[in-house]
């Protein structure tokens, strides 16, 4: 009398658990992608050897148009002082980081500071105004 085996050892390979790997790792590198947030709004910075950072409060971009926005919203310079004590209150000490094209006059910059200068003595804060540059190569 023959006895057989009742497990059979099977010889092919099965792709199921390969291919639920590839698609965590896919979720994984989407999932990671989306918390790098590039700059919105293309600007060729200023060159610097400074290496100061602080702790961004508001941003405030102005581009090669000269068109002004903070935190990614398009806003008039009329506007610019509102717009920003809106953004700041309850802030005491603030940092506006600006990030202005190479191409933008110096007219614009002193603008903006300005507009955090009108808002520094209405509300009696210390909000301070930081240029962002692009390290030297």
């Amino acid at each position: 009398m023959a006895i057989k085996t009742r497990n059979k050892i099977n010889s092919s390979f099965s792709m199921a658990s390969m291919s639920d790997l590839v698609f965590l790792l896919l979720i994984f590198f989407m999932l990671t992608s989306t918390l790098v947030s590039p700059n919105a709004i293309k600007l060729l910075l200023p060159s610097s050897n400074s290496k100061t950072m602080a702790k961004q409060s508001l941003t405030v971009y102005i581009d090669s148009n000269y068109s002004y926005f903070v935190e990614e919203e398009p806003v008039t310079p009329e506007f610019l002082t509102e717009t920003i004590g809106n953004k700041l209150s309850g802030d005491a000490e603030a940092s506006v980081v600006l990030r202005a094209d190479q191409s933008v006059p110096v007219q614009y910059v002193v603008t903006l500071i300005d507009a955090v200068n009108q808002v520094n003595d209405l509300t009696g804060s210390k909000h301070k105004v930081i240029l962002a540059t692009k390290p030297l190569k």
